[in-house]
């Protein structure tokens, strides 16, 4: 089954990364494996990522974070994952005091505020989505897209999945929610209602199981160390500069993993920043 995912970068950030040891994840890897659980015989076609620039005087390490940001990024670009960048509005606001959650927000007693708001991400993953469906209707059906994976908790792509549903009803459709197991939260009704399943929770075992080696690789430029890490990892597909799991590779048992961790060593490459 030919599948397209499309990501929602700061929900899966704050929704399962943040405050964890897992903020170097592979995604391309994670969504294989969730896929492949899902239905064997799904095969991840184009992988989107929605994000927008962080802003450094408003990020907790400052200029840090918007490096540890960029770096994330071009370690994404690696795995053959598509990156869509929005922005941020920060404009001066008014809102109403908030002195309890026992009093009620009074329109009569507002204070100045700086409102931060992420544009055009939200639009652009749902136009995306749509255009997708909308131009392959030329293809040969052997070659069209059949299942359309969201990674996002945000019921703000109700519209888009619903419109989806209703002009290309041949679609399968389903969610990723980006919760940690042991995080429950409830599944939002209306992106239930609008898809076909929903993986609820993602545990840290399979987090932990798809990090990134320390080191990533921007180029070709591969070279075998010959000293084996007790990092994991996964093999790259050398020539195309990807992991095998952009094609859905089986999930790789854990002494598999242990004896490949950090066999490469690169010339170009991106490291993990220190924080994680």
């Amino acid at each position: 089954m030919r599948t397209a995912v499309f990501i929602d970068g700061y929900n899966v950030f704050y929704g399962l990364l943040a405050g964890t040891p897992y903020k170097w994840l592979n995604l391309s890897l994670l969504l294989s494996h969730i896929c492949r659980v899902q239905d064997p015989a799904a095969i991840i076609e184009t992988v989107n990522y929605y994000t927008s620039s962080v802003i450094p005087h408003l990020a907790t390490r400052g200029i840090e974070s918007r490096h540890a940001q960029d770096t994330y990024i071009r370690a994404l670009k690696t795995t053959g994952i598509n990156i869509f960048t929005g922005r941020h509005r920060l404009e001066h606001a008014r809102a109403p005091r908030f002195i309890s959650k026992k009093l009620p927000a009074s329109r009569l007693d507002k204070v100045d505020i700086w409102e931060l708001e992420e544009k055009e991400t939200d639009v652009n993953i749902a136009i995306s989505m749509y255009r997708l469906f909308a131009k392959q209707q030329t293809l040969p059906i052997e070659e069209r897209i059949a299942q359309l994976v969201l990674v996002s908790a945000d019921t703000d792509m109700t519209p888009a999945l619903k419109a989806i549903r209703e002009d290309f009803p041949d679609i399968r459709i389903g969610i990723i929610l980006p919760h940690r197991q042991g995080n429950v939260r409830g599944v939002p009704g209306s992106l239930q209602n609008h898809s076909h399943w929903i993986r609820r929770t993602i545990t840290n075992e399979e987090l932990d199981a798809c990090q990134f080696p320390v080191r990533v690789a921007t180029r070709k430029n591969l070279r075998l160390n010959p000293n084996i890490g007790k990092h994991q990892t996964t093999p790259f597909d050398a020539p195309r500069g990807k992991w095998h799991s952009s094609r859905c590779s089986p999930w790789w048992p854990i002494s598999y993993r242990n004896v490949m961790r950090e066999r490469l060593v690169i010339n170009h490459s991106v490291q993990r920043p220190a924080s994680g």
